[in-house]
C-alpha cells in the first residue's frame, strides 16, 4: 500500500467510526459502497450495506454515549486493521465494554468490506437489552 493510498484508507476509518458514533447512518451508507459486505465471526454471516445499517441503528436505540475506544489502527493492504473497545450505557444503567478488532477494507476512499472479530459473550447484554426494549414498545 502506497503512503497515500494508507492516508486515505486512515481519513475514510476516522469518518467512519466519527459517522459510527453520532449515529449518522445517511452518512454511514455514503461511506460504504453499495456491494459492500460485511461479516461477523459469531455465524451471522455476511451483511449488505442496509442491514448492517439496522443493526447499527438497534445499538443506538440500546446504547447512550456510544463510542470507541481506539487500542491500535495501522494500514494493511487494502485498508485498516483495528483493535477497539465499544463502550457505553445500557437502558439500565450498566456500562457496557466489548473489545473487537476489525479489518477494514477501503478502496477510493470508500469502505468494501468488514471482517469482524469479537466475543458474542461480550455483546449478549447489548442483545438483552435490545430484546427487551422491542418486547416493551410491544406490549
Amino acid at each position: 500500500m502506497t503512503a497515500a493510498a494508507g492516508e486515505d484508507a486512515v481519513a475514510t476509518v476516522e469518518r467512519f467510526f466519527a459517522a459510527l458514533e453520532a449515529g449518522d447512518t445517511e452518512l454511514l451508507a455514503s461511506i460504504y459502497t453499495p456491494e459492500a459486505r460485511i461479516w461477523h465471526n459469531d455465524a451471522s454471516g455476511e451483511q449488505g450495506v442496509e442491514d448492517n445499517l439496522k443493526v447499527l441503528r438497534g445499538l443506538h436505540t440500546v446504547v447512550s454515549g456510544l463510542r470507541y475506544d481506539i487500542a491500535r489502527r495501522f494500514p494493511m493492504e487494502g485498508g485498516i486493521v483495528q483493535q477497539h473497545t465499544l463502550r457505553g450505557t445500557l437502558p439500565d444503567g450498566s456500562e457496557v465494554a466489548m473489545p473487537a478488532a476489525m479489518f477494514l477494507y477501503v478502496d477510493g476512499g470508500r469502505v468494501t468490506r468488514i471482517e469482524e472479530y469479537l466475543d458474542s459473550a461480550q455483546a449478549a447484554p447489548i442483545r438483552a437489552a435490545r430484546k427487551a426494549l422491542m418486547q416493551g414498545a410491544s406490549s
